[in-house]
Order: C-alpha cells, then structure tokens, then sequence
C-alpha cells in the first residue's frame, strides 16, 4: 500500500495513530502566531526577530520550517542616500563620542541626524536625536527647510524635555552645518555637555543614527507614497511613537524592546 501510495512506512503509521494530524495542527497555530508577529511589525520581521518573539511567549520553537513553507520575509532593503552639508566655515568638535556605543545611564550619550522623505507636496526633513543606553528616539523635528532653527534646536529641545540632563553628557552628530553653527552651539554651553563630531566623510561614526534612518525607510518609508507632508508626519509620529520606542525590539537591547528594556509589559 505504502508503494502504491508512494509514502513512507514512517508516514504511513504517523498518520494510523493521528499523530500526522497533531503535527498540522500544531503547525497551523505555530504559522498563525507567526502571522500575527509578522503582521504586527508590518511584515519588517525576518525569521531571527519572529524566532526572538516566540520565544518570549512560547518557550524554544522551531520556526524555520514553518517560515519557509509559507514565505515569511522581512521587507528587502533599499539604498540609503546622505545628506550632510559638511563645507562651512564654523568650528568642527573632536570625535569624542569615538565610536563607543554603549552606554551606562539614560542622558549619558545622545546622537543625532537629519534626513530628507520624499512626499507628493515636496521634501520633508526630520531630525532625530537617539539616547544611545536604550536607542530610543528622545526628540525629533519636521520641517520644510534644513535651518538648524527648524531641525537640530527643536529635535535637541524636545531630547532635553525628555531626559533632562543631570550628569556629563556626550552629543554626538556628523559635521553638518545645523550641529555647527553658533546658533546649536550657544545651547550646547554647558559644563555638563561635550559636544562631539564625525570625522570627516566617515559615515561609521554616526552608525546608530544612520541606522535608524535605514530602519525607518526600509521599514515604512518606502512602503508608503505620502501625498502631503502632513500625511507623512502623522504615519511617521506613529512608527515612532507607536512602534519604535514602544514594542520594536532591538539588537542593541539583547533583542528586548524599549519597553521591555524599563520594565514595562507588551500590551495586547
């Protein structure tokens, strides 16, 4: 029978004891919360991120079988373009920063950076500014034009409303003319702050920065079409806010979300 059938001898008594009908189920509950992770991160999870939820819920799972039988994959990435204007006549900061991205305390080390999304209505440029222990994204801006008094003054005011400073702290930024005009610097006059930049066309020195911004593109900027800039900034206030400092987890966090990382419960 088994020959006429063309199934194996293992098979064929797996499925005379019923046990071939406990593993499809199984499988289609593991796929369903699998979905449901997928789904949730709108499809930017690959299989080390769904592996790490999983485990979280239900103890050590194979996933991988699973994955490839029904074709979960992350968002491919696309190309990421800088936008530094780094050729002015202001004063450029010491790479203090030295690429050491750990961090000990909140408010110890900041990075930050600006970058342009592209809507039906024109360009939109947001600025971020990044607490390095927890990668959260502690102040932001969006703006119509690149002045540092619509970019790097509101994005840094909203950081220090955030996490107040209260200890030395590091600012780290690539040598763009917003971190370097007096303007910025006049706020950064503190003898708790040491401002800090990249060395000149070393991208690697704003890593974390240039990082989210990949993540944020790759993640929902370039699956989206943005008709105006409005439209833009409230879906981006959402991934922000509602994903990224919320329940996204991150590498840096041994694969825990920023909540996780404070001691706060993933709400269902």
């Amino acid at each position: 029978m088994c020959k006429c059938f063309k199934v194996s001898p293992n098979a064929f008594y797996e499925w005379k004891s019923g046990k071939s009908v406990k593993r499809v189920e199984r499988e289609k509950i593991l796929s369903d919360r699998i979905k449901n992770i997928w789904e949730e991160s709108s499809y930017t999870y690959g299989g080390p991120r769904v592996w790490e939820e999983l485990q979280k819920a239900e103890g050590k799972v194979s996933i991988a079988r699973v994955i490839g039988k029904y074709g979960f994959r992350s968002i491919h990435k696309k190309k990421f373009k800088v936008t530094t204007d780094s050729k002015h006549a202001y004063p450029v900061s010491e790479n203090v920063l030295n690429r050491d991205f750990t961090a000990d305390r909140t408010a110890q080390k900041w990075v930050s950076d600006l970058t342009y999304i592209h809507t039906k209505e024109g360009w939109l440029y947001l600025t971020v500014v990044i607490d390095l222990f927890d990668r959260k994204v502690i102040g932001w801006a969006f703006s119509n034009s690149m002045t540092a008094q619509e970019t790097v003054i509101p994005a840094w005011r909203m950081a220090c409303y955030n996490r107040p400073i209260w200890d030395e702290l590091i600012f780290h930024s690539d040598r763009g003319v917003q971190y370097a005009c007096k303007a910025f610097r006049n706020l950064l006059k503190s003898t708790l702050i040491t401002q800090s930049m990249s060395r000149k066309g070393n991208c690697w020195d704003n890593a974390v920065a240039e990082s989210f911004f990949k993540t944020l593109k790759v993640e929902r900027v370039y699956q989206r079409a943005y008709l105006s800039r409005n439209e833009a900034k409230m879906d981006l206030f959402q991934y922000i806010e509602g994903w990224y400092n919320t329940r996204r987890i991150h590498s840096a966090n041994k694969q825990k979300s920023i909540w996780e990382v404070h001691g706060i419960q993933k709400l269902n």
